[in-house]
């Protein structure tokens, strides 16, 4: 699948539970790009009502910390106005942890996946509430410290 399209099918979500179905049609959280192995995880908003992808109960921007700047960020519309958010790809390969929970959530809904090596199981919010807190710490490659003051002069 290319990214390409990927991204212009999410332009077909009317409502945020559309939204994480076309996720869910598509093969996420883990979607094979050209060959490569991507963590999908989306960000944004349908007319002000916030959405988001959390990572064994933080939400992934936390949970990936440093590793979010080997992340391509997307970003995207959907049908509606006002509607839309970045989809983020993490390279699978770069995810060291072999377990972990990851969930497409809103104030009023959810998705929820549970990932053991390469294997990914739909749960509910009931298992994933009781799974998050015995999961181990999620982890991803990062820059090293060396690679990280490379590049202070283009972050300033």
């Amino acid at each position: 699948m290319k990214v390409e399209g990927f991204v212009a099918s999410l332009r077909n979500a009317e409502t945020i539970d559309d939204l994480f179905a076309i996720l869910k049609k598509k093969g996420a959280p883990v979607v094979e790009f050209d060959g490569m192995k991507k963590l999908v995880i989306v960000e944004g908003d349908f007319e002000g009502e916030k959405f988001w992808t959390e990572i064994n109960g933080a939400k992934a921007n936390l949970a990936l910390g440093d590793a979010m700047l080997n992340a391509a960020s997307v970003p995207f519309k959907c049908k509606r106005d006002f509607t839309g958010g970045n989809l983020i790809l993490l390279d699978f390969d770069s995810i060291e942890s072999n377990e972990f929970l990851i969930a497409y959530v809103s104030e009023k809904s959810g998705v929820y996946f549970h990932v053991k090596a390469e294997e990914v199981k739909e749960i509910t919010k009931e298992e994933y509430d009781e799974l998050k807190d015995r999961m181990p710490e999620f982890k991803a490659k990062s820059y090293s410290e060396e690679e990280m003051e490379g590049m202070g002069a283009f972050f300033g």
